[in-house]
């Protein structure tokens, strides 16, 4: 599994690991999809997303908070992330459906990423990545 919840006192906090950078973001990206809805799956929706900021700390939130915004405002549940990183900016396809009571509800409600206890880095040939979901 790419990821695992790290336990922690009053958000969730997940730790994920990865090959490449690109897929950090992605696995990050399907983690708090996976947290938020009990069920992600394609759906023949597709959303792209460009994002730039100053550092990859800031990257990686700016990501999530605009995936976060789009599904909010489009009423979206995305299920996989084809991730392309060059230092402070990003390109990404995120692909899933339309959220659909029913199916979707479960989860828990993600109002936001936090930057307290952020940590990118290394361990041998593994992107890793620990964060925080306010929740």
């Amino acid at each position: 599994m790419p990821f695992f919840e790290v336990p922690h006192q009053a958000d969730v906090k997940v730790h994920v690991e990865a090959d490449t950078c690109g897929h950090l973001f992605s696995e990050t990206a399907r983690a708090m999809f996976c947290l938020m809805y009990c069920r992600c799956e394609e759906g023949g929706v597709e959303r792209r997303v460009s994002v730039t900021s100053t550092d990859r700390h800031s990257l990686m939130i700016d990501f999530l908070s605009e995936l976060l915004f789009i599904a909010e405002v489009e009423r979206l549940v995305f299920s996989s992330f084809d991730v392309t990183v060059t230092d402070t900016a990003l390109e990404a396809v995120a692909r899933g459906e339309r959220f659909d009571p029913a199916k979707h509800r479960g989860g828990m409600e993600i109002k936001g990423v936090s930057y307290s206890g952020l940590r990118i880095f290394r361990d041998g040939n593994l992107f890793c990545c620990e964060i925080l979901f306010d929740v």
